[in-house]
């Protein structure tokens, strides 16, 4: 598959996985348990890749405590953030929250690695992105009900990002250990977390149905495996910078696929929103001259 292909179906398959976790809570799988099947699914496929590519698998206690952290920051903890958020808003707003990651990863980025010096458009980005995200949120309606609680929990999830990337660009990311070996490591630490906090925060898990099975085992076998596979060779063959405007397809995908699968309804202030925080994100990633910080 050709890289261009390989990028619309990255988009694709993140895009959708908004609607398959909705899918999955609106069939009253518990947070705890949709973030526990996609991490333990994706685990599963992301072995299976080191297996056929026969990778070496990381050992030493170092990579096994830093991907801990990084899988409580990027996996178990948003994951869950995620999965609860959309049991109070529909799939198409979670999805435009999501576009904010890399908002909060420049803020963690900024704090945590020290060469990183932060610009007026950087700046400017962040306040842009913020006024988007209190547009979807229809602020001015007032600060209460579910849909704040949902995109607050949304929120959260993507704070939770931030730091995650944030931290593994400093700790985790180096080294000699392949990408998919330390995504199989990673994943692998969630899953153990999970199923630890999982039987007490959401209680035994029961048959949800059909469709929310599916739904779990294709949001782990390939928004959580595949698709860090797929974002590798993404990078590889034209940069991380290409690789990361994935960003901007992705919201598209969860609003359609939102829209006119599950038939949820969308506002004037989701898509304007969402159209803001975009902006903000591309404004937060140029790099004009002008520094704020020595």
């Amino acid at each position: 598959m050709q890289t261009t292909g390989k990028f619309v179906l990255l988009s694709a398959i993140w895009g959708s996985s908004f609607a398959l976790i909705k899918v999955a809570v609106d069939a009253g799988v518990p947070p705890v348990w949709v973030a526990t099947a996609r991490c333990l699914f994706g685990a599963l496929a992301l072995w299976a890749t080191c297996l056929a590519q026969g990778v070496a698998v990381p050992r030493d206690r170092r990579t096994w405590g830093h991907a801990a952290v990084v899988a409580a920051l990027l996996n178990a903890v948003p994951f869950t953030l995620l999965a609860h958020g959309e049991t109070l808003i529909g799939s198409v707003p979670a999805g435009i929250f999501n576009a904010a990651t890399p908002l909060a990863t420049l803020v963690f980025v900024l704090l945590v690695v020290p060469d990183e010096r932060v610009t007026r458009a950087q700046v400017g980005g962040l306040v842009v992105g913020f006024a988007g995200v209190l547009v979807v949120l229809g602020a001015w309606q007032g600060m209460a009900g579910d849909v704040v609680g949902g995109g607050l929990a949304c929120l959260a999830a993507i704070t939770c990002y931030g730091a995650g990337f944030a931290y593994t660009r400093r700790f985790f990311s180096g080294g000699d250990h392949s990408a998919s070996a330390l995504s199989a490591v990673q994943i692998t630490c969630a899953t153990l977390q999970l199923a630890v906090v999982a039987p007490v925060a959401g209680g035994l898990p029961s048959w949800p149905g059909t469709s929310a099975a599916v739904a779990l085992v294709v949001l782990g076998v390939a928004g959580t495996g595949l698709a860090y596979v797929l974002n590798l060779d993404v990078i590889r063959a034209a940069g991380p910078a290409v690789a990361s405007t994935v960003t901007f397809v992705t919201p598209l995908w969860s609003t359609a696929i939102g829209v006119v699968l599950l038939g949820e309804p969308i506002g004037w202030n989701t898509l304007v929103g969402g159209a803001i925080v975009i902006g903000g994100v591309l404004l937060a990633r140029s790099r004009p001259g002008v520094r704020i910080r020595a």
